[in-house]
């Protein structure tokens, strides 16, 4: 055989290995997520009108005696305590109904759930000394009456959203758009009368809580929400799966074994009491359940067994780190939570929005 006729050597396909594949797994998402999660807490706890050192934060945490425990135990922790409910019920509500409703631009406060809450629980303020909700307010308490009637207000709006968005059994974006802008619309309007009727002091509380804040944590607002928050970061992560097959499509999600509607009645809810949740404590605090999950789909991937529980820790850190600059930015004055999440947050839905706009056609 000569050289001309010998067999010319073929190299052996070998699997292209992506760089930095290891940024975009499962096990170093939420592991980056633990690690923001956690600085996010002493930066919380050490920043504000009095600066308490890192080393400090650690040490009463521990139990250990310091200059500023008290001071640390009674407002600080609580507060943060507060945000990581807050801001994981908003991350893990917003990935999950956007899910549900296989769209990106899904956000509690966008399509009105917020707002329909702050409706109910306006009604509760506004009216608890009289009639029938005078009763509930004696039977149940201030305090879960504001809880309870922002979760049915919650779901109301969802459910109405939902039953507006639905054109021939399907959903269509335009009429998602256009149901969330008529949502809120309504419930604004109609929050407006409450308020033309209440007190004067009913107006200026009403007011400034639906600004957003932590400002008025304690251990007994957080001790009182916290099962409402866990059931949902227990629930909702479960769903993954069954997120995963909806994308693909109702009919495809049924023939593989997921029960559709009751998937999605099941993400309402929770979502609902999320968000009722998160409305009763802290006011209106938007567009967390929009960026993270989206931010997040771009990193790791659409994955909801990635995507739900990542929301919920960096929906907290977002929170949490928001609040400690509502705190600093104006010091010894505060900013309202929800006007910081909202100039981070409003910017990067008119992108989305511009992204997406041929959808819309």
């Amino acid at each position: 055989m000569t050289m001309a006729e010998a067999p010319t050597s073929r190299p052996t396909p070998r699997a292209v290995a992506r760089p930095f594949a290891w940024a975009t797994s499962r096990s170093f998402v939420l592991a980056a997520g633990c690690l923001v999660v956690a600085l996010s807490v002493v930066l919380g706890c050490a920043v504000g009108a009095v600066h308490v050192p890192p080393l400090e934060v650690l040490q009463s945490m521990l139990g250990l005696e310091t200059p500023h425990r008290e001071m640390l135990m009674s407002i600080r922790f609580p507060r943060v305590a507060l945000g990581l409910l807050v801001g994981s019920g908003l991350g893990l509500s917003g990935a999950s109904l956007q899910g549900v409703f296989r769209n990106p631009i899904v956000d509690p406060g966008f399509l009105g759930i917020s707002t329909g809450a702050v409706l109910f629980a306006v009604v509760a303020v506004v009216l608890g000394g009289h009639g029938a909700v005078s009763t509930m307010r004696t039977a149940l308490g201030a305090p879960l009456l504001l809880s309870a009637a922002a979760f049915v207000g919650a779901l109301v709006a969802m459910l109405s959203v939902r039953w507006l968005a639905t054109v021939e059994g399907r959903l269509s974006l335009t009429a998602l758009l256009l149901s969330g802008l008529a949502v809120n619309t309504v419930a604004g309007a109609l929050t407006g009368v409450l308020l033309y009727a209440a007190t004067d002091v009913q107006v200026v509380t009403v007011t400034f809580w639906t600004f957003g804040s932590l400002g008025g944590a304690t251990w007994g607002t957080v001790l009182r929400v916290a099962p409402i928050f866990a059931l949902g970061l227990v629930t909702l992560p479960r769903l993954g799966r069954s997120l995963d097959a909806l994308v693909l499509g109702d009919a495809e999600a049924g023939h593989l074994g997921i029960p559709v509607e009751r998937t999605k009645l099941l993400v309402i809810v929770v979502s609902a009491l999320l968000v009722g949740a998160q409305v009763a404590v802290s006011g209106l605090v938007g567009f967390v359940g929009l960026v993270i999950p989206h931010v997040l789909r771009l990193w790791a991937g659409a994955s909801h067994k990635t995507l739900l529980p990542a929301s919920a820790l960096f929906g907290a850190a977002l929170v949490v780190l928001a609040d400690t600059s509502a705190r600093i930015v104006v010091k010894p004055a505060e900013l309202p939570l929800g006007v910081i999440t909202a100039a981070l947050g409003a910017p990067f839905f008119l992108a989305l929005l511009l992204k997406e706009r041929r959808r819309l056609v």
